[in-house]
């Protein structure tokens, strides 16, 4: 017999591997109870039954092993959205709510059309849609299974966010144009020792690499997708913190103009955002 602290002190000592171990179990035992982090810290001393101390320990050493909290629990909130992971794309991260909140600023107030490149969980399109009910909100993905993902995502968000399947801008029609393109493709290097570490261990490398020193696809999509956007329409990527030099080199050498490179909540060059010149 455990308590609630007995067996929370328990599983912090067996994630030493974790940069949040308390956190870490706090959250898995919280998704057990089915309760919030409060009723943790006022009941510590209410006894476990047996099948939750199992429960729990079994989680637990999927989490010592590395296998990220979200695809423990199978969901993982963004922008408040509660939204449904797995393998088969990225884990949503907080700074990625940097390209959000950009991506709002340059909306029109009117009805307007956005698109959301690689879109993996359907986090952005979500999360724009949630914020925009002027929008109609468009998002692409190429792997069936993501695909399948950001459907599910977007019937249990509510929102009215059309997925489509394909490579970037190949689903969509000849002279369909956008007021904002928003995209966080893959641009980490083959070569980069990070893919060895933490949570991307377990999340696809499809998702994660690209070719070109990581450049790859964000030459594709900043080249390509000038002809996307309507006049003074704004396309805004994120990129790693060391690309912001070569990201608005592309925008510039794209015919973009008002390129600028925004930092994420750890002050890291990571959201460049540029906008078609009128012809």
């Amino acid at each position: 017999m455990k308590t609630i602290a007995q067996l929370l002190q328990r599983a912090v000592k067996q994630l030493t591997d974790s940069e949040s171990p308390k956190l870490d179990a706090e959250v898995i035992l919280c998704f057990l109870l089915e309760k919030d982090r409060s009723y943790l810290f006022t009941w510590d001393d209410k006894v476990m039954d047996d099948d939750i101390i199992g429960r729990f320990t079994a989680l637990i050493m999927r989490r010592q092993a590395g296998e990220p909290v979200a695809h423990i629990l199978g969901y993982r909130e963004f922008w408040s959205l509660e939204l449904e992971v797995s393998a088969d794309t990225l884990i949503p991260r907080p700074d990625t709510e940097v390209l959000v909140e950009q991506a709002l600023a340059c909306m029109p107030t009117h009805a307007c059309q956005v698109l959301d490149l690689g879109t993996g969980t359907g986090a952005i399109a979500l999360a724009l849609a949630s914020e925009s009910p002027q929008a109609t909100v468009t998002a692409i993905e190429y792997q069936q299974s993501a695909v399948a993902l950001a459907r599910r995502n977007v019937k249990r968000c509510g929102f009215d966010v059309a997925v489509l399947q394909g490579s970037w801008f190949e689903p969509l029609k000849a002279g369909q144009c956008f007021d904002v393109i928003v995209s966080n493709p893959p641009y980490i290097d083959a070569h980069d020792p990070h893919l060895a570490m933490g949570d991307v261990r377990f999340e696809p490398l499809t998702a994660l690499v690209a070719a070109d020193n990581g450049l790859a696809d964000l030459k594709h999509i900043i080249s390509q997708g000038y002809q996307f956007l309507t006049v003074d329409g704004w396309l805004l990527v994120e990129h790693g913190f060391e690309q912001g030099a070569a990201v608005r080199a592309l925008f510039t050498a794209s015919n973009y103009h008002q390129v600028v490179t925004h930092k994420d909540y750890g002050n890291n060059d990571r959201i460049t955002v540029g906008q078609r010149e009128e012809t």
